[in-house]
């Protein structure tokens, strides 16, 4: 049946993730999405998760504790500074939750500069038949702007070298979230 965002969002990691890759959560928030790719990638697998917000690092830093995760190294940072911090190696995937943290301070947000930044690093690192995911929430101040640009961006990458995909609701209210999919070819 249709998935939702967030379900849709993880199957498509699925396919892209295996034990012992290289990922990233390029906006870890509350640490969903880290702790998913943890499981994914194994023990011998790393995950790199990044976020602007102090929150945001604790909170993921809390729930990799509870689940005792040990293959996660949080960055305070940019995702668009992704490069100073990710290891040599192809990555198996990533993610992005663009907007702004859950339940924290609506006025920092992602900005559609450093999401295109970070996109336009982490592409040539990618492996062959791997996927970024970007969950784009764009119903905030802010939001349309970020939205506009990153799908113009991803838009015009070359169909021989990525596939593109959106994917979302059309019949929901208040600016719902969707998926934009870049998987190399």
């Amino acid at each position: 049946m249709i998935k939702g965002i967030l379900d849709y969002s993880h199957d498509l990691l699925k396919h892209s993730v295996e034990e012992g890759d290289i990922v990233m959560d390029a906006t870890c928030g509350n640490g969903h999405d880290t702790i998913f790719l943890s499981g994914l990638t194994g023990p011998s697998g790393k995950v790199f998760a990044f976020d602007i917000q102090q929150q945001a690092i604790r909170n993921t830093k809390q729930l990799l504790s509870d689940a005792k995760h040990q293959n996660v190294t949080l960055v305070h940072d940019s995702h668009a500074n992704a490069s100073e911090y990710l290891p040599e190696g192809e990555l198996g995937g990533a993610i992005f939750n663009l907007g702004y943290l859950p339940k924290s301070d609506k006025s920092i947000v992602t900005k559609g500069s450093s999401t295109i930044e970070a996109v336009n690093n982490l592409l040539p690192r990618l492996g062959r038949g791997k996927i970024i995911v970007l969950v784009v929430y764009h119903g905030h101040p802010g939001g349309r702007e970020e939205k506009e640009a990153v799908v113009n961006h991803v838009q015009q990458l070359e169909q021989k070298d990525y596939a593109v995909l959106r994917y979302g609701f059309i019949n929901q209210r208040n600016n719902p979230p969707f998926i934009l999919a870049v998987q190399k070819r």
